[in-house]
């Protein structure tokens, strides 16, 4: 919810940095009547007073990358609710997978059908040797 409210609001301020940008008049908008008359001292001088404009073209960039950034945390920020259908099938079926229990380690004893007694292996683990190390080239 607060990430489509952010999202909705970013794209508002992208429309209206546009809006803005298209409406204001460039440095050299005099340029083609400024040579020979009066104005061809502010032609491609510096600006005088800034118009309300640009000055809300800068309101609108600060805020423009303050929800960029927003967003961007937003984002990397692990969502607890599944978003998709396929996220709510694993989910679903990893909660109602029944645990699978394994074999016991130990065979049930058996009973012998001669009358020789069974030996049982002995008590003292085997060891494997570790592996050989692999030829890197």
């Amino acid at each position: 919810m607060l990430r489509g409210f952010i999202l909705a609001f970013h794209v508002l301020l992208a429309f209206m940095i546009v809006m803005l940008v298209l409406l204001q008049r460039g440095k050299g908008a005099e340029a083609g009547a400024g040579f020979g008359s009066g104005a061809s001292g502010t032609v491609f001088g510096a600006r005088g007073t800034s118009t309300l404009f640009s000055r809300l073209t800068a309101v609108f960039a600060a805020l423009f990358f303050v929800t960029s950034l927003t967003l961007a945390y937003v984002g990397t920020q692990a969502s607890a609710v599944p978003a998709t259908l396929l996220e709510r099938a694993a989910q679903a079926e990893t909660t109602t997978a029944t645990p699978v229990t394994p074999p016991p380690s130990t065979p049930p004893p058996s009973t012998p059908t001669s009358s020789t007694p069974v030996q049982s292996a002995p008590a003292t683990p085997v060891s494997t040797p570790p592996p050989a190390p692999a030829n890197r080239p």
